[in-house]
């Protein structure tokens, strides 16, 4: 992606569904009580979505607009992929960090 494109930058979080990498501010395990809490809450207000196709959740996705997702995919599966999103000047940076340089 070039750095002048203003196209959103979408993440696959499993099963065909993406979500815009700009709206999302926390990617988060679901075993915790809080974070059952905040699904539960979600669930009450009709912020929602369910993007498990059926299967265990396995991480939950909070965006800016209060919207939680729930995804079949790991937490880590999900960075990852949004880190290989956000273009190619952080793939560097992220692979310099990963040696240690930066």
């Amino acid at each position: 992606m070039k750095r002048g494109d203003m196209s959103p930058v979408l993440i696959n979080i499993g099963f065909g569904n993406v979500v815009s990498a700009s709206r999302v501010i926390a990617i988060v395990t679901p075993g915790s009580s809080p974070m059952k809490r905040l699904r539960e809450e979600a669930k009450k207000r009709g912020k929602l979505v369910d993007a498990t196709e059926g299967r265990r959740t396995r991480s939950i996705v909070i965006t800016d607009s209060d919207h939680v997702i729930l995804s079949a995919l790991q937490a880590e599966t999900i960075t990852q992929r949004f880190a290989e999103g956000k273009g190619e000047g952080n793939q560097k940076d992220l692979k310099d960090s990963a040696r240690g340089e930066m």
